[in-house]
């Protein structure tokens, strides 16, 4: 064994989604949109310095250079298939740990865990993060959510999303989601909301009649007893001038037998809001699809989320803007690539492109990079290679 070749790369495959960043004129949107007192934009300056640098004007300016990179790759052919056919996003918060008490901004939230809360709103057809903002630890879940909901269709429509569009959220924003839905209306934005089960929710499921139940298909289930069935009932959420009227479903699902929970009630209930037209049983599937966003926030946090690196909070906001962008320039090679990588996760896509061995050649005085003949996914990412070339360049 011998350490002696030196043309190789470990790591060959980032050549996709750094030709891809080129083609789009990334750096350009860098260069234009970003403004530093004390750094440029690509300076030889360190890492840790060049973040501490930013202000928060400077990290609402990363902001509009993700909004357009979102623009950019969606343009390119790798957002949805159907930009003007309906679009359902996902949004969602979660807790961030930090150690040491020296990371401004941070506290213990509801988890009792030290960290920060970002916010996340990701598109349920393609996997990317449409719009992300770091706040406090001890921020609320739903803090900003109608700013924040503004923001995200706003996005959407600057994306060339023309469709109709649905928004998916937890209980954590419940006191947000009829108010955020009253004030987009007029930009035709459908919601779904779980509903806190509180005083007035468990007396409309109380009053909903036995006949009204359908059993769903459950792993409990029996031909004589059903494991889980869906009913739906009208409800009114807030008071007064916020007074909405919407659409109130219901899964009840049997406890599972021994548990705790089932030595106290015969059903476990789970009730969401929603204005969407359309069949009960198939909404309330559609809802439960709302998990997804779990999964694009567990790809941040095994990544660049892993840490939040600085003491500054503008620092770490800006951190947090530059791991959404590397996650959706990493989707992006993922969709071009088509059927085997387009609804990949990022550690797939990491081990089945990003970290594919290569060696340079050089031959009469063009460079070459070789890659393994038997890759299995060769296919994949020559098509990615090949709609990536096809982009016009933009700078």
């Amino acid at each position: 064994m011998s350490f002696d070749e030196s043309n190789l790369i470990p790591n060959a495959g980032l050549l996709s989604p750094a030709l891809l960043a080129q083609r789009i004129d990334l750096p350009g949107l860098f260069e234009e949109r970003l403004v530093l007192a004390e750094h440029g934009t690509s300076s030889g300056s360190q890492g840790g310095s060049w973040l501490r640098a930013h202000k928060w004007s400077n990290v609402r300016q990363h902001d509009a250079i993700s909004r357009e990179l979102l623009a950019r790759l969606w343009a390119a052919g790798a957002g949805p298939a159907d930009l003007s056919g309906p679009l359902t996003f996902d949004l969602d918060s979660s807790i961030v740990p930090v150690y040491g008490r020296g990371k401004q901004g941070a506290a213990f939230g509801y988890t009792k865990v030290r960290g920060y809360h970002p916010q996340f709103a990701t598109c349920a057809q393609t996997g990317m993060v449409l719009f992300s903002r770091l706040g406090g630890g001890a921020a609320g879940a739903a803090r900003g959510a109608k700013s924040f909901l503004t923001e995200t269709v706003s996005r959407l429509r600057g994306a060339g999303a023309t469709g109709q569009l649905t928004v998916r959220a937890d209980s954590a924003f419940y006191s947000k989601s009829g108010a955020a839905h009253r004030d987009q209306a007029q930009r035709a934005v459908l919601h779904h909301g779980t509903a806190r089960q509180g005083t007035k929710i468990r007396a409309a499921i109380e009053a909903i009649d036995e006949a009204g139940w359908q059993p769903i298909p459950y792993w409990l289930s029996t031909p004589e007893v059903s494991g889980a069935d869906v009913a739906e009932t009208s409800y009114t959420a807030f008071s007064g001038k916020d007074a909405l009227t919407v659409r109130l479903i219901v899964r009840r699902v049997r406890p599972t037998p021994g548990s705790q929970l089932a030595l106290l009630t015969a059903w476990d209930c789970h009730a969401f809001m929603t204005n969407r037209p359309g069949d009960m049983l198939e909404l309330e599937a559609d809802h439960r699809r709302h998990a997804i966003v779990e999964q694009r926030i567990a790809e941040l946090k095994s990544a660049g989320l892993a840490h939040l690196p600085s003491g500054k909070f503008t620092a770490n906001a800006v951190w947090l803007a530059l791991a959404v962008m590397a996650h959706n320039l990493g989707r992006a090679v993922g969709r071009l690539g088509g059927p085997d990588l387009d609804t990949a996760t990022s550690a797939t896509l990491q081990r089945k492109v990003f970290t594919v061995p290569g060696r340079r050649v050089r031959s009469g005085r063009r460079l070459t990079l070789r890659l393994p003949q038997s890759w299995p996914w060769k296919v994949a990412i020559e098509q990615a290679q090949t709609k990536i070339h096809a982009i016009p360049l933009r700078c």
